[in-house]
């Protein structure tokens, strides 16, 4: 085979998996129209249309299908054996795209970058911050860090922190204006702020508040009067005395020891999954990657 073939199979697969020539020429480090040039001498060499495109979608023909079914194996086997002999024989290089939470970037992610180029200079960190649902394939995304009960099912998760706990918090303000909750069917009679996760469309739903406490399980969901879908907002409005917050304690640490926060409902508190790194299942873990993983759960001691 020769090297503009393999180049032109490699260029096929990647807009099969992103459905896009642009994201597909962002992650091959190609422009939209070189992608372009390389498909249409595929389909001629073959002699058979592989993709119909529209202005606004790429989809696969049934040669298509049949070709990707072939060959995105086998070129997944060359991608990992090259990997793991760059792994293997030198510092890991290349560029890592990192969808994160807000919360997750800062808690996780943030105060350790400079740690992390000073360890890696030959990789290169394309992080985004976006409390939304994306898809990670369709987007170009190596990886994603969240909670870990709202990885999907089909990704494979690697645990980054220890176990965290979310707490119900209020400013003394706030509190001086009626009594704490004792219970979780207490909250009813308090201003709760609620936070929604958005999904690409702008749509999502409202986080319920879960609760436990002696093997008894309870579930509030907060009324509308104050819908954020960001944690900055949420733990601001709180400061402010608009009612009580449903947050990652370890996110206002600073706040509780300084006083302008306090938890209530402490002993229905209990500790939920951490932060997990996350990735589709059919993809092995390049080398950068890799070294992003071990680095991130040396360092919280996961």
């Amino acid at each position: 085979m020769r090297s503009n073939e393999l180049a032109e199979l490699i260029a096929f697969a990647a807009v099969a998996e992103h459905k896009s020539f642009r994201r597909a020429a962002e992650q091959l480090g190609l422009t939209a129209s070189t992608l372009s040039h390389s498909l249409r001498a595929l389909e001629t060499r073959m002699d058979v249309r592989l993709l119909n495109r529209t202005t606004r979608s790429v989809a696969l023909t049934e040669a298509g299908m049949a070709l990707l079914d072939q060959v995105g194996p086998a070129l997944r086997q060359i991608a990992g054996a090259v990997d793991q002999v760059n792994a293997a024989s030198s510092e890991p290089r290349g560029t890592v795209r990192i969808n994160a939470s807000h919360l997750a970037a800062d808690l996780v992610l943030g105060r350790r970058l400079g740690d992390f180029a000073r360890a890696h200079p030959g990789i290169t960190l394309d992080i985004a911050s976006d409390d939304r649902f994306v898809d990670m394939v369709g987007n170009g995304y190596d990886a994603g860090i969240r909670l870990g009960d709202s990885v999907e099912q089909d990704m494979v998760a690697i645990r980054l922190t220890a176990p965290l706990r979310i707490v119900v918090v209020g400013s003394p303000a706030y509190l001086a204006e009626r009594p704490a909750p004792a219970t979780p069917d207490e909250l009813d009679a308090h201003r709760c702020i609620g936070y929604r996760i958005r999904n690409g469309s702008g749509t999502g739903k409202l986080c319920k508040w879960e609760f436990g406490r002696d093997g008894v399980t309870a579930a509030f969901e907060p009324g509308v009067q104050l819908v954020v879908d960001s944690h900055a907002m949420l733990v601001g409005a709180a400061l402010s005395g608009a009612g009580l917050a449903y947050v990652v304690e370890a996110a206002v640490a600073g706040h509780l020891a300084a006083g302008r926060l306090v938890t209530v409902l402490d002993d229905w508190c209990a500790p939920v999954a951490g932060f997990f790194l996350y990735y589709p299942s059919q993809r092995q873990l390049p080398s950068a990657l890799r070294a992003l993983v071990e680095f991130l759960r040396a360092g919280q001691g996961a």
